[in-house]
């Protein structure tokens, strides 16, 4: 009958299979494999990142003549900054004038950069930067969801995994019918309110007249001691009358000096009369994104009455996807369209 093992010889045991499975020199050398792979990773992220907000751009990627990276945000934004300041735009590292002409992509970085590691926010899980939109997206059990009968007034909300949990526990879907007509009336609501708006549109294609015309509107600035940055198209002639649209720029930042802190600005355009008139005009305008423009712009409907003693309608608020590429841009441009019905 064998001999029970001392507890010496156990820990020698349990020592030479953990040394046989993994030698002393096997385990440095991956340690410094993997050491030197971090280097080389922190590296890339340093020489890689946007100088501007020091992080590595997670779209198009821009540099200067002299080759300074710059993600497309941050570019927009300084060419915005440098279109309110009433001054050139400058590369933050080397202090050359930066334009949309003079700096090209740089689709070598851009590939590069997609290639690189990086966490996932929510697991902790390490994917490459091309794939961790789609995985944080739609395949993390950890990312933030809500309940499907969210328009049934469900306010839950939770990580993925526990999804199935939820719906097991879950009222809403039990409901009275008064409750659930509730609910159907409130996204009815919602619903009407862009119905609305294209019935408005449609209808006002059967006016007596209908003219439109693209907008260009160029960047100037008051003569206030502090000038002040506005746009103003040349005069253009609709519906037998002379008019100018302007665009005026409501910029809140907490450091106007920095132009890494974001802002929330906004445009709104005005129309003006040039030409006197012997009787009331009620219009209906319509602002559209231009022909070839690539900035998304919301469909805007106003209704607006020109007289003798009122030459200006109320500033309209444009809604854009991305006013500082605006900003950036040489010009502003539209699409704009009047209505008039005559009584």
């Amino acid at each position: 009958m064998a001999q029970e093992m001392t507890s010496s010889e156990i820990a020698a045991v349990k020592h030479l299979q953990e040394t046989s499975e993994h030698p002393p020199h096997k385990k440095q050398k991956m340690e410094k494999v993997n050491t030197s792979a971090k280097r080389l990773e922190d590296r890339l992220n340093h020489i890689l990142s946007c100088s501007v907000c020091l992080d590595l751009p997670i779209s198009t990627c821009m540099q200067c003549c002299h080759g300074h990276l710059m993600c497309v945000a941050c570019f927009h934004h300084l060419l915005a900054d440098a279109r309110l300041k009433d001054e050139p735009a400058s590369c933050p590292s080397c202090r050359v004038e930066i334009s949309r002409g003079s700096c090209t992509r740089n689709l070598a970085v851009e590939k590069a950069i997609s290639e690189l590691p990086t966490k996932c926010a929510t697991c902790g899980a390490i994917f490459p930067r091309s794939s961790i939109a789609a995985h944080e997206k739609h395949e993390c059990s950890e990312r933030i969801v809500t309940c499907r009968f969210k328009e049934l007034g469900c306010v839950w909300s939770g990580p993925a995994h526990e999804l199935s949990n939820h719906f097991d526990n879950c009222v809403h879907p039990h409901k009275s019918p008064n409750e659930l007509l509730q609910c159907l009336n409130s996204i009815k609501d919602q619903h009407s309110q862009q119905v609305s708006l294209l019935h408005n549109i449609t209808n006002l294609l059967s006016c007596e007249n209908i003219a439109y015309t693209e907008v260009q509107l160029q960047p100037y600035r008051t003569d206030d001691f502090v000038t002040k940055l506005f746009y103003a198209s040349n005069r253009f002639h609709l519906l037998g009358q002379a008019w100018v649209l302007k665009a005026y720029v409501s910029a809140v930042e907490r450091h106007p000096s920095n132009p890494t802190v974001s802002a929330d600005r906004k445009l709104s355009f005005q129309l003006q009369l040039k030409s006197k008139v012997s009787e009331a005009m009620d219009l209906d305008v319509l602002l559209l994104k231009a022909p070839y423009e690539k900035i998304n712009v919301t469909p805007k409907l106003f209704h607006a009455t020109f007289a003798s003693d009122r030459s200006e309608c109320e500033q309209q608020l444009l809604e854009t996807d991305d006013v500082n590429r605006m900003l950036g841009s040489k010009y502003l441009n539209v699409r704009l369209f009047m209505f008039h019905q005559k009584h």
